[in-house]
C-alpha cells in the first residue's frame, strides 16, 4: 500500500502528503523509492532545500505536492489554472476530496502561517487557549503595526517599543515558548519580510493580514485570515476554504514611461469594483507578464485585497529566479525551474470563470479615490473630476511605501524625480513622507543614495513598519474635520482610514505618481504634459522615472531583528498580568443552548459600506487589540445608523435613551438580552481583522444579517460562533427596523443549504416572515453549536 497510494485505503491517503514532508524532514532515503510524484525517479539526485534560512529542519515539498496533483488532475480531467494546481495540491485528502469551484468547502494543510503584531496577539491568546504544546508548521510573528508615525524613525521607534513594551514581551515570549519566529520592531512590514525570507513559487501561506496575497509576486497563494483560522494551522488541523473561483488577467504589451505596476491593479479594481473578486483567486498570464519585475508582481496581488480576491498570483518566471538570487534564495529559485511546466504554471487552454484582458502597452497612469479605491482615473482626466467633485485641490502630504510600494525599484524610480527636481533647486510643495518596507530596504536606499535623494527634496524618513498606512498616524498638520487632500501609494483609502479624519481625501496611485504630485503639490498636475518652475523661473518636464529592479551591489541587510525559537520552549512561561488594559486571557464562549433563537433585539441596522475599520476601528485602538473587553468599546463606532445618519448614536430599546453603540450593547448584555446587527452588500470589506468578530460576540451578538459578506469577516464570523446570514432578497433588509425584534426558527434542523426561517416582529405588533441564507457547511455548524471554533477543537481534543 505503500508504494501503491492510489490504491490505499483513504485514512491512508489523508495522510500520504505529512508523511512524505516528514519523510523529506529526516532525509530518509526510504523517499527516493516512494513512487510520490510523477516524474519523481528522474529527480531522486536532487538535493532538499530548506524553506527559509530560518526553517534549515523543514523543506520545500515540490514532490508531495506534484504527487497530489497527479490524484487530482486524474481525477478532474481537465487542464488546470495555476491557481489550481497550487491549492489543490495542498489538499488534505486530494484522493477524495468533492472539488466543485465557488461550491465545495476545501481542507487544506498550508505550509506556514505569518501574523503581523496586532492580530498575533489574539492568535496567540487562542492557541495558549487550545492547550498544544508547540506549532505545527513554521510560524512568524512580525512586529509592524504598533509603531505610530510622529516625527522619524528613530524617535517613532523607540517611542514605540517603550509604549508597547507589555505586548511585546508577550509576543515574544509567547512566540519563543510555542515555536515560532519573532521579527521584532523596526524588521519591517510583515508582506515585505515574507516576500524578502518566506514567499516562493509554490507555497501556501496565510498570514493573519488582508495584504498577504502580496505574496503571490513570488508564485505562491497567499491568503488573508484571522486568527482563528491561523490557530487551526497551527494546530496542525486541516484549514477550510470555500472553493474559489479563478479570475484570469491577461496582460499583453510592455509598460514604459511613467506606467508602473501600480497601474495594472489599479486598472483591474476600476473594472472589477471592491467586490468583484470576492470569493475568487485572481490569475495574472500573457506576455506582458514578463514586463513586470518580481516586486511589482507583488504590489498587484497585493492591493487584490481591495477587490476581495480570495488571493492573486503570477506564474514562475525569470523575474522570480532574479529575485530569488538576490534575497538569497538561488537554490529554490532552480529547484522551482524543475517543476515550473507541472506546478507552477497554468495548463493550455486552462478555463477561468471570468477573463480580463489588458494592453500594458496602452495602460496610462492612474490615481484612484477619494474614500474608495475603486473610483479610477487615468492622471490626465484627474484633474477635471477634482474640479467636477469640489474636491480639494491642494495636496497637503504626499507619502509613499507600505506594503504596497517599498521595494528597491520603488524608491530608485521615486529618487529618480526627486534627483531632477533637486537639480533644478525645486523641492516638494507638499509636506512628503517615506515608509520603508523593512530594515533590508532602508538600509539598502540608505546604502545606494535613494533615501537621500528624497530627503533632498523635503521627504521625512518614518519606521520600517505600516505607519499611516493602517492609520497609525499622529497627524498634526491638518484639524481633525478639515477638508483636505492627500496621495499615497497605499493600497486603502476607507474614510478616515489613514489619518482618522473623516474630512481627508485620500488618493491610492503610484509611488512615482506621488512624488510627481508632491513636487507640484496638485491634484490637477499630470506629469506627463505638465511642466514644473524651477528655481530661476524656468519651466521643465518630469523625464520619465527610471529605477533598477534590484540593487547592483545586493541587499544591506541591515540589523539583525530576528528572534529565532528555542528547539524546547516548554520550561518557558507567558505570564498576562490580570490588571493589564492591553492583555486578557480568553474565557472560552458559551455554547449554542439548543433552543431557537426569539425575540433578539436589533442593536443597529447599518446603512451603506460597512468595513471592518467600521466595526473595529485601528488607529489609536490598536493597542487594545490584545484585550477583548477593552477594544470592545469601538465596535461599530464607525458605522451609520439607518435611524438617524449618524455614527455611534443609537437607542437603546429598553430606555428609550440614546447612547454609543457598545454601551448599547452592554446594556443589553448586562440583562442578558442577545441581539443581532443588520447590514447592506459586501459587510465586512477591508482588514482580516477578527476582533470585527470577536467584539460582536463578546458583547451578546448572536447573528449578523446582511445583504451580502466579504469572505474573510464572514468566516471570522463562523469561527466565533455566530450566524452569518443573508436575506434571500435583498429587499428583505428594508423590511427589518431598528426597532424591530427578530426570531431565527428552526435551528434544530440548521443544515448545509437550508435556509433559515426569520420572524421580523415590529414594535407596532406587526410580524412579517422572511427566509435567510447561510454558507455554512457541516463542520461549521458544529462550531455554532460548540459556541465557537476554539470550542470545538478543545472537544475534538478532550474525546481523543
Amino acid at each position: 500500500q505503500l508504494l501503491s497510494p492510489d490504491s490505499a485505503p483513504p485514512a491512508f491517503q489523508s495522510a500520504m502528503p505529512m508523511l512524505l514532508n516528514r519523510l523529506a524532514q529526516l532525509r530518509s532515503p526510504l523517499l527516493s523509492s516512494l513512487p510520490a510524484a510523477r516524474g519523481l525517479a528522474s529527480k531522486t539526485k536532487v538535493k532538499q532545500v530548506a524553506m527559509s534560512r530560518f526553517d534549515p529542519e523543514h523543506y520545500v515539498n515540490f514532490d508531495v505536492l506534484e504527487h497530489n496533483l497527479v490524484l487530482v488532475r486524474k481525477r478532474l480531467a481537465r487542464p488546470m489554472t495555476l491557481s489550481e494546481k497550487v491549492l489543490y495540491s495542498h489538499l488534505a485528502d486530494p484522493s477524495n476530496q468533492d472539488i466543485k469551484r465557488g461550491e465545495s468547502y476545501l481542507r487544506l494543510h498550508p505550509d506556514r502561517v505569518a501574523m503581523q503584531d496586532a492580530t498575533a496577539q489574539m492568535a496567540m491568546l487562542q492557541f495558549i487557549s487550545s492547550g498544544l504544546p508547540r506549532v505545527a508548521v513554521p510560524s512568524t510573528i512580525h512586529c509592524d503595526h504598533l509603531i505610530e508615525a510622529q516625527v522619524g524613525s528613530e524617535k517613532d521607534l523607540a517611542r514605540a517599543k517603550d509604549i508597547n513594551k507589555e505586548v511585546y514581551a508577550f509576543l515574544s515570549s509567547s512566540a519563543a515558548k510555542y515555536g515560532v519566529g519573532f521579527w521584532k520592531p523596526g524588521s519591517g512590514i510583515i508582506h515585505q519580510i515574507v516576500l524578502e525570507n518566506y514567499a516562493y513559487p509554490g507555497l501556501l501561506i496565510i498570514g493573519t493580514d488582508s495584504h498577504t496575497p502580496n505574496g503571490g509576486g513570488l508564485g505562491g497563494l497567499c491568503i488573508g485570515v484571522g486568527g482563528a483560522d491561523a490557530v487551526d494551522v497551527m494546530a496542525g488541523i486541516p484549514w477550510e476554504l470555500k472553493c474559489p473561483k479563478v479570475i484570469g488577467v491577461k496582460l499583453t504589451g510592455k509598460m514604459s514611461g511613467w506606467t508602473s505596476a501600480k497601474d495594472v491593479i489599479l486598472k483591474v479594481a476600476d473594472i472589477l469594483t471592491v467586490k468583484g473578486g470576492t470569493g475568487a483567486i485572481v490569475e495574472y498570464f500573457g506576455p506582458g507578464v514578463d514586463s513586470i519585475n518580481c516586486t511589482g508582481m507583488a504590489t498587484i496581488c497585493n492591493m487584490g485585497a481591495e477587490i476581495g480576491a480570495t488571493t492573486s498570483v503570477f506564474p514562475f518566471n525569470d523575474r522570480m529566479q532574479d529575485y530569488l538570487s538576490a534575497t538569497g534564495r538561488k537554490d529554490i529559485g532552480d529547484l522551482a525551474s524543475m517543476y515550473k511546466g507541472v506546478l507552477l504554471t497554468a495548463d493550455k487552454d486552462a478555463r477561468y470563470d471570468q477573463l480580463i484582458e489588458i494592453d500594458l502597452s496602452k495602460l496610462e497612469p492612474h490615481v484612484n479615490g477619494p474614500f474608495t479605491p475603486d473610483l479610477a482615473h487615468p492622471i490626465s482626466k484627474l484633474g477635471q473630476a477634482a474640479k467636477d467633485n469640489s474636491w480639494p485641490m491642494d495636496i497637503s502630504v504626499g507619502l509613499i511605501g507600505s506594503c504596497t510600494n517599498s521595494s528597491y525599484e520603488d524608491m530608485s524610480r521615486a529618487a529618480s524625480l526627486a534627483r531632477q527636481a533637486s537639480s533644478r533647486g525645486v523641492k516638494a510643495k507638499s509636506k512628503f513622507v517615506i515608509t520603508p518596507g523593512s530594515e533590508q530596504i532602508r538600509a539598502t536606499i540608505e546604502r545606494d543614495g535613494q533615501a537621500k535623494a528624497l530627503a533632498d527634496i523635503g521627504g521625512i524618513v518614518l519606521a520600517n513598519a505600516c505607519g499611516p498606512c493602517i492609520g497609525q498616524w499622529d497627524r498634526q498638520d491638518v484639524p481633525k474635520g478639515s477638508k483636505n487632500t492627500i496621495v499615497n501609494s497605499y493600497n486603502r483609502n476607507f474614510t478616515g482610514r489613514n489619518d482618522a479624519n473623516p474630512a481627508t481625501h485620500s488618493f491610492v496611485t503610484s509611488p512615482e505618481m506621488v512624488t510627481a504630485l508632491s513636487l507640484a503639490g496638485r491634484l490637477d498636475f499630470n506629469p506627463l504634459t505638465d511642466s514644473l518652475t524651477d528655481a530661476s523661473g524656468a519651466k521643465f518636464k518630469l523625464e520619465p522615472p527610471q529605477g533598477d529592479a534590484l540593487p547592483n551591489k545586493g541587499f544591506d541587510p541591515g540589523q539583525d531583528t530576528y528572534q529565532a525559537p528555542p528547539a524546547d520552549g516548554n520550561q518557558l512561561q507567558v505570564d498576562v498580568d490580570p490588571k493589564s488594559d492591553r492583555l486578557q486571557l480568553l474565557e472560552p464562549f458559551n455554547r449554542w443552548d439548543g433552543k431557537d433563537l426569539d425575540d433578539m433585539l436589533v442593536l443597529i441596522k447599518i446603512k451603506g459600506k460597512c468595513t471592518t475599520d467600521h466595526i473595529s476601528m485601528a488607529g489609536p485602538w490598536l493597542k487594545y487589540r490584545g484585550h477583548l473587553d477593552n477594544i470592545s468599546n469601538n465596535m461599530f463606532i464607525g458605522a451609520i445608523n439607518s435611524e438617524n445618519g449618524e455614527a455611534n448614536k443609537l437607542k437603546n430599546q429598553l430606555t428609550g435613551q440614546y447612547d454609543t453603540v457598545p454601551a448599547v450593547a452592554r446594556a443589553y448584555k448586562a440583562k442578558g438580552l442577545a441581539w443581532v446587527a443588520i447590514g447592506d452588500e459586501n459587510y465586512g470589506e477591508g482588514s482580516s481583522r477578527e476582533h470585527a468578530a470577536l467584539e460582536p460576540r463578546h458583547l451578546g451578538a448572536r447573528a449578523i444579517i446582511v445583504k451580502s459578506f466579504a469572505r474573510i469577516h464572514e468566516t471570522n464570523l463562523k469561527k466565533q460562533g455566530l450566524l452569518p446570514l443573508t436575506f434571500e432578497s435583498p429587499a428583505d433588509y428594508d423590511k427589518i427596523r431598528p426597532d424591530s425584534r427578530v426570531s431565527l426558527k428552526d435551528l434544530g434542523q440548521l443544515a448545509p443549504g437550508k435556509k433559515v426561517r426569520c420572524v421580523v416582529r415590529h414594535a407596532d405588533g406587526g410580524t412579517e416572515e422572511i427566509y435567510l441564507k447561510h454558507s455554512l457547511n457541516e463542520n461549521q455548524i458544529e462550531w455554532f453549536k460548540a459556541g465557537s471554533a476554539l470550542n470545538r477543537m478543545r472537544d475534538l481534543q478532550k474525546s481523543q
